[in-house]
């Protein structure tokens, strides 16, 4: 049964404009509270992101779970990685995240954790939108949730992502730049980093409520790559608002993705005997990191675009890695959902364990350009359903052989026909784009 509210990463959508408002919310807040309560006693954590919206969504939720009858613990700014971990280390019934993770400050979000720190399954978001097509009532006055707050969320977190490297690895004498692009990792990254050894220099660390993913952080790397070569650093770490996605720079100021960061972890636990089950990528992952894994032995299978998608084949797979090229990484023999610390942490691991620079580590991988172009239509359509284009595809795809591949897709919240080539030489990758491009604007005109 399709979702009314739920998309694949919680409701997101641009604060107040529905379902974004503060009614919805303490609407939401009680239909969350309504479905939990059925559990018996407990109560559930509601932690956010730096944005403004934060405050008010806050205390919506705060007061509707309330009136369901159940008692919040409130985190304040946490990374959502760290509201997953004390959700399931706290025993929470459930975790709230209020993000729009790197959307821009005027949109905002609600993301769910499960008592065991995963997304929560499809039966129980169909619970809460079926409260929220019912009216909102209250909880006699002797049973309403009451509300406090857990002031040692940030150094709890902080303990949890310094313990997923070894304690004898020594990180002195490494200069690191991280950008918490102004959100929800600002007060805990620098911390993190520095009580590891690192000497640390921070950027993107001064939210003010309107400025988290403003020119900087993960979607803006390049102003990392200027400060890495500034100081004269080893590395940079750019995290995004709610800090779930990591990219990375390397000494020479040079940008190193999802793929890549993926790479050299999947390596660095095959070296050391602990990599088990396939590397899990999406439709997306740039072919050069399949190859690369391909080359040590390692297999690469893609899951449709989305964390949510690749969770899914992580655990039909029995794998233990995955991630996109966004950089947005799950590593399961550490934590339960993309975290971008816990990942940075991981690469500076194998940094120290194999004396190599970042630069050195990538190198074992070669990035295969790829070309996008986004067709619009009139119209949603299904591009398989139609001959002319399958044959277009086709007839590319047997030029390429395996030297390249063809994707295209149609994307889910616009009418657009999205084309995607990538291959060894990047003018014929050019060329079959635009070809491909102009095939699907011949047989679906705008």
């Amino acid at each position: 049964m399709a979702k009314k509210y739920f998309g694949t990463d919680g409701i997101r959508g641009k604060v107040g404009e529905y379902p974004i408002t503060a009614d919805f919310m303490l609407k939401l807040g009680w239909a969350t509270g309504r479905v939990f309560a059925k559990e018996g006693s407990g109560f559930v954590l509601v932690g956010k992101d730096t944005r403004i919206s934060g405050y008010m969504f806050e205390s919506a939720l705060e007061a509707g779970l309330s009136a369901a009858g159940v008692d919040t613990r409130l985190l304040g700014p946490m990374p959502t990685p760290g509201i997953a971990y004390l959700t399931r280390t706290l025993r929470a019934k459930a975790g709230i995240v209020i993000s729009a993770s790197h959307n821009p400050y005027y949109d905002n979000g609600i993301k769910f954790f499960s008592v065991d720190g995963a997304k929560l399954p499809d039966d129980v978001e169909h619970q809460i939108e079926q409260y929220l097509d019912t009216p909102m009532t209250t909880v006699e006055s002797a049973k309403l949730g009451k509300a406090k707050r857990v002031s040692d969320a940030a150094g709890r977190y902080i303990e949890f992502c310094k313990a997923t490297v070894p304690p004898q690895l020594d990180f002195r004498g490494m200069r690191i730049v991280i950008d918490c692009a102004n959100g929800a990792t600002y007060h805990i990254a620098p911390h993190v980093f520095s009580e590891v050894g690192a000497e640390v220099v921070t950027i993107g660390a001064e939210p003010d409520g309107l400025n988290i993913n403003d020119e900087c952080g993960a979607t803006k790397p390049e102003n990392l790559a200027a400060k890495v070569l500034e100081f004269r650093a080893d590395l940079g770490i750019a995290l995004d608002g709610d800090g779930d996605r990591i990219i990375m720079v390397d000494h020479k100021g040079e940008i190193v993705d999802g793929d890549e960061l993926i790479y050299i972890i999947a390596k660095s636990r095959l070296d050391e005997g602990k990599l088990f089950g396939p590397v899990i990528g999406t439709l997306m992952s740039n072919l050069g990191m399949e190859h690369a894994l391909k080359a040590v032995g390692v297999p690469l299978l893609r899951a449709k675009v989305g964390d949510r998608y690749v969770m899914e084949m992580l655990s039909e797979h029995k794998g233990m890695l995955g991630g996109e090229g966004s950089g947005h990484i799950i590593c399961l023999d550490k934590t339960t959902t993309g975290d971008g610390i816990v990942s940075a942490l991981q690469v500076l691991a194998e940094m120290q364990r194999t004396g190599k620079s970042l630069n050195e580590l990538k190198s074992g991988m070669s990035k295969y350009p790829q070309v996008l172009i986004n067709v619009r239509t009139d119209k949603k359509v299904k591009v398989e359903e139609i001959d002319s284009i399958k044959k277009a595809v086709e007839g590319v795809e047997k030029k390429l052989g395996d030297r390249g591949r063809v994707l295209l897709r149609s994307s889910g919240t616009e009418p657009l026909i999205r084309v995607m080539v990538e291959g060894v030489d990047e003018d014929e990758v050019v060329r079959f784009a635009n070809q491909l491009a102009a095939d699907v604007k011949k047989a679906i005109p705008a």
